[in-house]
C-alpha cells in the first residue's frame, strides 16, 4: 500500500490550540493561508487548520505525523486505518450507480454501475477515486476508469443512451427524471445478471436522489432489481461505489463525445454555455437541422435558440394555498 500523503479531519478549538503550540515547539514555520487559522511548514509535512476546524495534512511525512503526533497528542485516539471499524458500512458489498451527460447539450447520457466488496474498497484506498465532477482532467478520468475495470472482484456495467435514442425516449417519457430512472434500473438489472461474479452478493444498491420522490426509480426497477434494497441519497458520490460509477459514466461520455466530434469534424463543448450555443449554430450551418438530434439533446433550450425557434416557457412552481373553510 502506498504511504499516506494527505489526511483531513475536524478539530475542536481546544485541539487546534494544542496543535499550534506543538508546532511552535518543533521545527515548523508558522504562517497564514486564506480562510485558515494558521498554516505550518515542516521538513516533510505541511499543516493547515481552516476557520471551519478542518485540518489538512499533506506531504511525504503525513503518515508519521498522523500516527505519532496528531493521534496521540491532539486527537487522543487512533483513527488512521480504523475508518472501516468506525463505519462498517464502508466495507459492505454493494452496487453504486451514477450518470454523466445529463447537463451536457452535446453528447449522450451514460449511466454506469459498479459492484464493490471489502477487498475492492481496500484496493482503492489510495487510488484517488472520487466524484468525477471533482476531476478536471479527462486523462485522469480515463486512467481511473481503467483501474476500476481491472480491479479484481469489481464488477461493472455501462448503459450509454445515444442522442437519437435519448431524444426518442425523452419524447415518449416526458421528462428527464423518468429517463434517468429507466437508465438506473437498467444498470441495476445488468449488474445483477452478473451476480454469480459477486462475492459476497450485494446487500443494496446506492444512487443519487435526483427526483423529489424515491418512488421514481423504485417504480422503474425490473425483476432482479426489485429483490435488492435501493438506497437513494443526496451527494451519494461520497460513497466510493457511486464515485467509481460516476468515473465510468464520465469516461464513457467523454469517449463517445470525442467520436461525435471526429464524425462531424467539429468541436462539441461540454456543458451548456455561450460556447455551446455558438457550436450549435456552427453545427447547423455545416450539417443542417436534421442532423442535430444525432449529437444533441433536443429538449435543451439551446436547440431552440440555435434553430431560431421560440424557447418553451420556463416552468413556474408555486404553492397552492388552501382555501379557508
Amino acid at each position: 500500500m502506498k504511504p499516506l500523503t494527505c489526511y483531513t479531519c475536524k478539530l475542536t478549538d481546544a485541539q487546534g490550540a494544542i496543535l499550534r503550540r506543538h508546532l511552535q515547539a518543533h521545527p515548523f514555520q508558522i504562517g497564514q493561508a486564506p480562510h485558515a487559522r494558521f498554516a505550518a511548514i515542516g521538513d516533510t509535512v505541511n499543516v493547515v487548520l481552516y476557520e471551519s476546524g478542518k485540518l489538512v495534512v499533506q506531504g511525504k511525512g503525513t503518515q508519521d505525523f498522523v500516527e505519532f503526533v496528531l493521534e496521540p497528542e491532539i486527537l487522543k485516539e487512533a483513527r488512521l486505518g480504523y475508518e472501516a471499524i468506525l463505519n462498517p458500512e464502508l466495507l459492505l458489498p454493494r452496487l453504486g450507480i451514477d450518470e454523466s451527460g445529463k447537463g451536457d447539450f452535446f453528447g449522450p447520457l451514460c449511466v454506469a454501475g459498479v459492484y464493490v466488496n471489502a477487498a475492492v474498497v481496500h484496493a482503492w484506498e489510495d487510488a484517488g477515486i472520487r466524484d468525477s465532477k471533482n476531476i478536471s482532467s479527462d486523462k485522469k478520468i480515463g486512467s481511473l476508469a481503467k483501474l476500476i475495470r481491472e480491479t479484481a472482484g469489481c464488477v461493472t456495467t455501462v448503459v450509454p443512451i445515444g442522442n437519437a435514442a435519448y431524444n426518442r425516449l425523452h419524447q415518449n417519457m416526458g421528462n428527464v427524471n423518468q429517463l434517468l430512472a429507466w437508465g438506473h434500473a437498467r444498470v441495476i438489472e445488468n449488474l445483477l445478471l452478473q451476480k454469480h461474479r459477486m462475492n459476497p452478493p450485494p446487500e443494496r444498491a446506492i444512487s443519487d436522489q435526483f427526483a423529489s420522490k424515491h418512488s421514481v426509480i423504485a417504480n422503474a426497477l425490473m425483476g432482479l432489481g426489485r429483490q435488492i434494497e435501493l438506497v437513494q441519497r443526496h451527494r451519494a458520490e461520497a460513497d466510493v461505489a457511486v464515485a467509481a460509477a460516476s468515473i465510468l459514466a464520465r469516461d464513457e461520455f467523454v469517449t463517445r463525445l470525442s467520436r461525435l466530434e471526429k464524425q462531424f469534424a467539429l468541436n462539441l463543448p461540454k456543458g451548456a454555455s455561450a460556447a455551446v450555443d455558438a457550436a450549435a449554430r456552427e453545427f447547423l450551418e455545416k450539417h443542417g437541422a436534421e442532423q442535430l438530434p444525432q449529437v444533441a439533446k433536443m429538449h435543451f433550450r439551446t436547440a431552440f435558440r440555435a434553430q431560431g425557434l421560440p424557447e418553451p416557457p420556463k416552468a413556474v412552481f408555486s404553492r397552492v394555498k388552501k382555501s379557508a373553510s
